[in-house]
């Protein structure tokens, strides 16, 4: 493993591990979803996003999740649109015909939200799943929603969706060292729902896991900047850890596990 020699005050120089360092860049929004209700698509997240892509002039999309089943050429479109209000031109994934090279050079991704089954079914058969994260790790800004989110933690196994595909792994990226339960929601007895509660599904998953799970509420997000993690947005964020009562982080607070 490569090392680099890295200089200390009073000349004294220590070494390095390359890799390490490279991992310490990251650079990462992990959303709950891309549109709050009655709002506008990724407008809650536009400050943050342009934080996120200061310096950048485009990023690469990656449609695979298709919202609704619709196409990838539309899904880049709507993406599109919101990016080209902050200066930022969008291409997608989906038209690179050596999308590995594509992931290696872009300066940035977005990855939208949709099937999480579907997304990660693709990536992997691409080989394209280790490829985004090595460059993501090396510091390239990475925004996912929802299941674009998803990806980001350990494994897809406590997404909400339905397994409308069947993927080679549930293993993903792994940029954050817990899993993340997107558009998470808090029981609601008043609607007399007699099925599980999200909560009941991510106990479930704990007898059976020992991953800490993040239920990003609508308008949450968490953001990564080196080794640094915080969870962000309008409301409290649920962390759920195995053997533990679940507990609220408020917004601005570091995630630590």
């Amino acid at each position: 493993m490569p090392l680099l020699f890295c200089f200390k005050p009073y000349g004294k120089i220590v070494f390095c591990n390359f890799a390490i360092i490279k991992r310490n860049m990251k650079n990462i929004v992990l959303a709950s979803t891309s549109t709050l209700y009655g709002g506008q698509y990724l407008d809650y997240l536009k400050d943050t996003i342009s934080e996120l892509f200061a310096g950048v002039d485009t990023i690469v999309f990656v449609p695979f999740a298709r919202p609704g089943g619709i196409s990838h050429d539309e899904y880049t479109a709507k993406a599109s649109e919101f990016f080209s209000g902050i200066g930022i031109n969008v291409v997608g994934l989906h038209t690179f015909d050596n999308k590995v090279e594509a992931i290696k050079n872009a300066q940035g991704f977005f990855t939208g939200g949709g099937n999480t089954f579907l997304l990660v079914k693709e990536l992997h058969e691409a080989g394209l799943m280790a490829a985004l994260k090595a460059v993501v790790e090396s510091g390239t800004p990475y925004m996912g929603a929802s299941a674009g989110s998803n990806i980001g933690g350990m494994n897809m196994r406590t997404t909400n969706d339905m397994p409308i595909v069947y993927p080679p792994s549930f293993d993903t990226m792994g940029l954050v060292p817990f899993n993340l339960n997107p558009h998470y929601l808090d029981p609601q007895p008043e609607l007399k729902h007699n099925g599980e509660t999200r909560e009941t599904r991510i106990r479930e998953f704990h007898t059976q896991n020992t991953i800490p799970v993040v239920g990003l509420r609508e308008g949450n997000w968490i953001r990564v900047k080196g080794d640094k993690i915080s969870v962000e947005g309008s409301e409290s964020t649920r962390i759920f850890e195995a053997g533990k009562d679940p507990y609220e982080l408020p917004s601005g607070a570091p995630l630590n596990f």
